[in-house]
């Protein structure tokens, strides 16, 4: 389990497949966050320097971060707030623990690059959509995961890109 640096946050920026690409338009939607969490498919180290530059960072590994800098990052990570516990795990399909059981409230995952939102056995699962290059039609997206006050408020944000 990680604590992060901030455990009382109440704006949490949710992203994911960056791939290496971290647009400006993502930097200015994730102003404000508290905390943010990068469910995987990062691409490059720099990525993640420039989210800590917003708010602390917590970052998994997708199946595209093979590079030795992706080494330190973990497959899943479990990450508690005062308001909520959320695993992150980059591929849903790859989840192998239940997480009503182990009493997580949100799951964060990536790898489709579709923005979702739903509910299974009281766990609230989040994949804020690809907000690095465009992939066939699909949006270039993230999230915002309000946790002040319940229930929690999720805002999918799509990026108004020049591609």
């Amino acid at each position: 389990m990680r604590q992060p640096l901030n455990p009382h946050a109440k704006q949490v920026g949710l992203i994911s497949d960056t791939h290496g690409l971290l647009r400006p338009e993502a930097l200015d939607a994730l102003r404000g966050s508290e905390l943010i969490l990068h469910a995987g498919d990062v691409g490059k180290p720099e990525i993640l320097d420039e989210l800590r530059k917003l708010a602390p960072v917590v970052a998994i590994r997708g199946n595209v971060d093979t590079s030795p800098w992706a080494r330190q990052l973990r497959e899943t990570e479990l990450v508690e707030t005062a308001a909520a516990s959320f695993y992150l795990i980059h591929n849903i399909n790859d989840l192998t623990l239940s997480p009503s059981a182990a009493g997580i409230q949100v799951v964060l995952f990536g790898h489709s690059h579709r923005p979702t939102q739903y509910e299974k056995e009281g766990v609230l699962y989040i994949n804020p959509g690809s907000a690095g290059p465009r992939r066939f039609d699909l949006p270039i997206s993230l999230a915002r995961f309000g946790l002040a006050t319940k229930p929690w408020s999720v805002d999918f944000i799509t990026l108004k890109t020049a591609d």
